[in-house]
């Protein structure tokens, strides 16, 4: 019986977006990491937890577990999941995305500091 489960597990095709790193939001400020392993750790084995710590990244935290339908599986389960009265979301970490985020205003900052060191200007003169 367990081969046939792992077979289909195998074989099944997993959505391009799923990864083994979660990205999770709305989590209470003062959560433990003990707390983290608590409830992540009922859906798989999981290889790292890092919780944000300063101003902008409080009450998020990336869980990355070894196994990709683990990952899987706690998305699914955990989305919505009441914490201290408040509703996680549990999104696949997408780095394109997540970079886009944060890195547009450090782009621009830096184009334009180029374009001044070179003299270049994207006007048309």
């Amino acid at each position: 019986m367990a081969q046939t489960i792992s077979l289909r597990k195998g074989n099944t095709r997993l959505p391009p977006e799923v990864n083994r790193v979660l990205y999770v939001r709305n989590l209470p400020f003062n959560i433990s990491s003990e707390e983290m392993y608590d409830i992540f750790g009922k859906y798989g084995a999981i290889r790292q937890i890092r919780i944000g710590t300063n101003k902008d990244t409080r009450g998020t935290a990336f869980v990355v577990y070894e196994d990709i339908y683990d990952a899987k599986t706690a998305v699914d389960h955990l989305s919505g999941f009441n914490v201290a009265n408040r509703y996680l979301i549990v999104l696949y970490y997408q780095p394109a995305k997540m970079s886009k985020k944060f890195d547009q205003k450090k782009k621009e900052e830096e184009i334009a500091r180029m374009q001044e060191k070179y003299g270049v200007s994207t006007k048309d003169k």
